[in-house]
């Protein structure tokens, strides 16, 4: 199973990459919408998508430890 977490990683990682490397939202909105190749929004959707597979894979690669003390968030 790590070797197919280690594939999934390292495609997650390659789409991330693009998604990173694209046309910049922000320049992406002053094209009239009819010449859009794709959606901004939608762009952004999936870069937050690939962002939380790759953290979902990252903690199945390395589970934590019982009884190890996680930080936690408070806010």
């Amino acid at each position: 199973m790590t070797d197919d977490l280690s594939e999934l990683e390292r495609i997650v990682e390659l789409e991330l990459h693009d998604v990173e490397t694209s046309q910049p939202v922000d320049e992406a909105v002053r094209v009239p919408v009819d010449d859009w190749i794709f959606d901004p929004a939608e762009a952004e959707g999936d870069e937050v998508r690939l962002r939380s597979l790759l953290g979902a894979v990252e903690t199945m690669e390395n589970p934590p430890q019982p009884g190890a003390n996680h930080a936690t968030e408070e806010g």
